[in-house]
């Protein structure tokens, strides 16, 4: 069991940077792959960025590649997205979760577990 929490979400102007956390609790973080996403109202829930646990590799959704960069550091349970250049079509709520795949999932059926979400909102 993994629970995860997101932070780092706000209100922000258009061309600034947010960086999300998110915080695992739980066994085995380390084995995980770790996943972003996002879901603005009235929208299907997207694949923003998500790294493996082996290696570890990376996947970026063309919509964020380049301004968005995701990161993890074991030793502290956490998973970062790196969001700069934002733009007012970013905002959404924002949420992380955890697949026990070895592969980069980037589908939301093969995640297992997921944060609450944290609210980004961009400024024009």
């Amino acid at each position: 069991q993994v629970q995860l929490v997101e932070s780092g979400g706000g209100l922000v102007q258009a061309g600034g940077s947010l960086r999300l956390s998110c915080a695992a609790s739980g066994r085995a973080f380390s084995t995980y792959a770790m996943g972003w996403f996002r879901q603005a109202p009235g929208k299907e829930r997207e694949i923003l960025a998500a790294i493996s646990w082996i290696g570890p590799r990376t996947y970026y959704a063309d919509s964020v590649k380049g301004r968005f960069t995701i990161s993890r550091v074991n030793a502290k349970n956490t998973v970062y997205l790196q969001m700069n250049s934002l733009k007012p079509e970013d905002t959404a709520t924002y949420y992380c979760a955890a697949s026990t795949l070895i592969e980069v999932p980037t589908t939301p059926i093969k995640y297992d577990y997921w944060g609450q979400g944290t609210q980004v909102t961009v400024s024009s």
